[in-house]
């Protein structure tokens, strides 16, 4: 048994959730936010048997997505770099694989 825990964008949640319904994965669905950026994402808890970690993964990877975000310029980054604002880029998935001793169910 395993615990997956990925960190997604909140514009990819909605529809890895639905694949997770689709796939029959059971997920436990938290908003959090980024240390960098500070926005908004959402977190997903997955506990799930060893064989299909490979599944999960491969879910995640596919509706995860990357994407480009303009930056605008913030005093308390404290850098004359970002003055006039960055590029940056965003979203894809942080992934976790942990393993579990005990999962119970009530």
């Amino acid at each position: 048994m395993k615990l997956i825990i990925a960190v997604v964008q909140n514009k990819d949640a909605d529809e890895l959730v639905k694949q997770f319904i689709e796939n029959d994965i059971r997920a436990t669905k938290l908003a959090t936010s980024g240390g960098f950026l500070k926005a908004g994402n959402t977190t997903l808890m997955i506990g799930i048997e060893d064989k299909r970690v490979d599944e999960v993964i491969a879910l995640v990877k596919k509706y995860s997505h990357r994407r480009k975000q303009f930056l605008a310029p913030n005093m308390s980054m404290g850098s004359t770099m970002f003055a006039k604002g960055v590029e940056v880029e965003v979203g894809g998935a942080t992934v976790f694989v942990l393993p579990i001793e005990s999962f119970k169910q009530f």
